[in-house]
């Protein structure tokens, strides 16, 4: 699977992003293609190589043609999506983002996500870049989408609705269950100029999207140029980091955070935000791959306790009380405790959800007088259960794949040990036979793996 990694730890735009993909190898003219298509003589696209903090990345300017472009709710934008023919990959991204901008803006305005307005610039320039992302995702064959935790800023800034504090309300409502932290590097950041300035990394996208007006809401922007960031008004403090655009696009599109995931990486793009600062590079890194996985995830919890006291004959019962209760796997270790006394330590892993039930073994049949835990996260194979004939005798194997790709079959041993009593045959002559019957069977390395009975 082909899976793009977004590194927004130094904030989040919609421009940035494109950027990054355009730095990655998507073709800028290609997206221009699908803008016009989309919105004819709407906007045009430029790019440029930037330095930020000492490194290069690309930056991406959205130059509007229309003189006076129409104001569109979130209702006609779906509208105009649906109805266009760019290719269908693209738009249905396009829509999610929208979708998740639109939510987050309709709560934050109390009202539905039908009745958001975005101001005639903001719209243009909202869905030149969330078009443009989402058609270099389709362009470089991404299938798979995650990034990191993200920055949102500090202090305060001047914006539509007066001296705001950061994270706006529209990029807070956004952030909701995504990890997130002030910066890179704490508060306090410079530009090279020597002052305090808001992050701007978009600086063709309104900082507060919408405001409310009558029955509607419509994007605002400050009284200030169009292309001008908003004022810090926290002395020291770095202002906004991520837009509302370019975190929808994350929520929306992006499966989980994660730190830098397991991938051959293909390609690294970095996209530039519109200042430069001395403490950190403002932009916004992409990295392309495929990724792998040597088996699948999953969280266990696992469960242990000291015993020195336990009549030894109990043991049996209590490992089968173990798997009963849900443990997927149970051990005994031998251990000595305080002035050399023996004992055991023993030990059941399982599903958090079965904890408890664990637990409740541990204390009502063992002596112990507490149960420790640790959460875990174990790597796993698929497996699954097929049946061979052996000495006239069936006998289940399980059958260990990955991708749909066998890596190892062993019989089950219950199974091989009643087909060795029922066929007269001793265990050790059942294991031979058993393997002949496997790889007869083609349950072998290498192989794909059959269905199951």
């Amino acid at each position: 699977m082909t899976r793009a990694w977004f590194d927004i730890s130094a904030g989040v735009a919609g421009d940035m992003l494109l950027g990054s993909l355009i730095d990655a190898g998507v073709s800028l003219d290609k997206i221009q293609k699908v803008l016009d298509e989309l919105i004819p003589n709407s906007v045009r696209f430029s790019q440029a190589t930037v330095n930020r903090g000492g490194q290069r990345s690309v930056k991406i300017t959205v130059e509007r043609l229309a003189e006076d472009p129409p104001h569109r709710s979130w209702a006609s934008i779906r509208k105009l999506l649906s109805e266009s023919t760019i290719p269908e990959a693209t738009r249905e991204m396009a829509l999610k983002v929208f979708a998740r901008l639109a939510e987050a803006e309709g709560h934050v305005h109390g009202v539905s996500p039908d009745e958001v307005h975005f101001h005639e610039v903001g719209a243009l320039d909202s869905i030149a870049d969330v078009v443009g992302v989402c058609e270099g995702l389709r362009l470089l064959g991404v299938s798979e989408v995650s990034a990191s935790q993200v920055a949102l800023g500090s202090g305060r800034i001047l914006a539509a609705h007066g001296n705001i504090p950061v994270p706006a309300p529209a990029v807070a409502q956004l952030a909701l269950g995504w990890p997130s932290s002030a910066g890179p590097s704490g508060e306090g950041w410079h530009s090279h100029d020597g002052h305090s300035h808001d992050h701007s990394h978009d600086e063709h996208e309104s900082h507060e999207h919408t405001h409310s007006h009558g029955s509607h809401t419509h994007s605002h922007h400050h009284d200030l140029p169009h292309d001008e960031p908003a004022p810090v008004t926290t002395p020291g403090a770095v202002g906004e980091l991520a837009t509302p655009t370019g975190l929808a696009v994350i929520r929306a599109l992006a499966e989980c955070c994660e730190k830098l995931p397991l991938m051959t990486t293909s390609a690294i793009g970095i996209g530039a935000g519109g200042k430069d600062f001395a403490g950190h590079p403002n932009v916004v890194r992409v990295l392309i791959g495929e990724t792998f996985q040597a088996a699948q995830s999953e969280q266990v919890t696992e469960l242990a306790a000291n015993v020195d006291d336990q009549n030894p004959q109990l043991w049996p019962g209590i490992m089968d009380a173990l798997f009963d209760a849900g443990a997927l796997d149970a051990w005994l270790t031998p251990i000595l405790m305080k002035k050399g006394r023996p004992a055991h330590t023993v030990h059941a892993l399982c599903r958090p959800a079965d904890a408890e039930a664990i637990s409740d073994v541990l204390l009502s049949q063992t002596s112990t007088l507490g149960v420790r835990f640790n959460q875990l996260e174990r790597f796993v194979l698929d497996r699954s259960w097929h049946d061979v004939e052996v000495g006239g005798q069936e006998i289940s194997v399980k059958v260990a794949s990955r991708a749909g790709q066998i890596l190892h079959a062993t019989p089950e041993f219950e199974s091989l040990a009643e087909a060795a009593r029922k066929s007269g045959k001793t265990q050790a002559e059942m294991v031979q036979l058993a393997q002949a019957s496997i790889v007869e069977a083609g349950l072998v390395a290498g192989n794909p793996v059959p269905e199951s009975k």
